[in-house]
């Protein structure tokens, strides 16, 4: 499973992860950062739909997110 990490205190809230997740797993958070900014989230249950595009972090203007792709073991693609 492919993975998305925010960091809340580098997050300035221009939502432009939001925009171009293709899965839509990114949403504007009811929390705050210690700067004041609304910060985006990946809700945990959301988590699993993730496809590692990284679509979000290289849109991201503050480098705060953090993608990690999963990798598909030779094994299930051939099953």
């Amino acid at each position: 499973m492919s993975r998305i990490a925010i960091d809340e205190e580098r997050c300035k809230g221009c939502l432009l992860c939001v925009e171009v997740c293709p899965k839509s797993i990114i949403v504007a958070s009811s929390r705050f950062n210690t700067k004041g900014y609304k910060v985006a989230e990946v809700p945990e249950a959301a988590m699993e739909k993730c496809t590692g595009c990284a679509s979000c972090a290289q849109m991201c203007p503050d480098v705060a997110i953090k993608v990690w792709r999963s990798v598909k073991s030779k094994a299930k693609e051939n099953a």
